[in-house]
């Protein structure tokens, strides 16, 4: 049976960025927290006014906190900020099972991986029997990079759950990687953002960022949504 293939937009740092997905009709909003290593990580604080923006503008859309090797602390905070999904890139501490936002399915998890390695293959072999993990996904190996990586990699049959593809995607090549690869579904981050090398392009400085400036492109968003809704698997 033909299925429609999800579209995640991550990245995402203000109330223009949560009005572009709404209107190209994403089915997943993504915003990066606890990793200030990132020119997209917002304070929890100012993620949850924006998740309480996007709860108030679309109710259908599902927001994922993305995160790398988060506390148990961080993973309380997420869950009591009302996300739908904790993403998790790096380690994952097995202690966040015990949290009762997760035990008790208020907050489900969404497993990342940068590479995959006989390491990864024993934990999907864990995961694949844990309740509590929703979707993997499968990225470059430097997440928010922009890089691909060898799709032919992933494990489709070692896998008991739906996963995302993500690393490298744009509106020019998403609909390439759903055919090939016939995800659950597609992220994307630097691929719908503005142009840093077109000199028509004002790229926004970290200080404008953190004021509120969006990163992103929407014509970019709206392109890239419609690339992927337009095939069919």
């Amino acid at each position: 049976m033909p299925q429609d293939t999800k579209v995640k937009i991550c990245g995402l740092t203000c109330r223009e960025d949560a009005d572009s997905v709404i209107r190209a009709g994403a089915d997943f909003a993504g915003m990066v927290v606890f990793y200030p290593k990132s020119r997209r990580n917002l304070f929890i604080e100012r993620a949850a006014s924006l998740l309480k923006y996007f709860k108030e503008m679309s109710s259908d859309i599902k927001l994922v906190a993305v995160t790398v090797s988060p506390t148990y602390e961080q993973l309380e905070q997420i869950a009591e900020a009302g996300f739908d999904y904790i993403q998790i890139h790096g380690i994952l501490d097995m202690q966040l099972f015990k949290s009762r936002y997760v035990s008790e399915g208020k907050l489900a998890i969404i497993r990342a991986y940068n590479s995959i390695d006989d390491n990864v293959m024993e934990e999907i072999e864990v995961l694949n029997k844990e309740s509590s993990v929703a979707y993997y996904l499968f990225d470059a190996p430097e997440p928010g990079s922009g890089s691909e990586f060898d799709w032919g990699k992933i494990p489709h049959e070692k896998l008991c759950k739906p996963f995302f593809l993500a690393g490298g995607l744009s509106p020019d090549n998403v609909s390439e990687a759903v055919i090939q690869v016939a995800p659950f579904g597609v992220d994307v981050s630097s691929g719908v953002e503005l142009d840093r090398e077109d000199p028509e392009v004002t790229f926004p400085s970290p200080e404008e960022v953190e004021a509120g400036k969006s990163m992103k492109d929407r014509d970019k968003i709206i392109r890239f949504v419609e690339k992927v809704k337009e095939v069919h698997i």
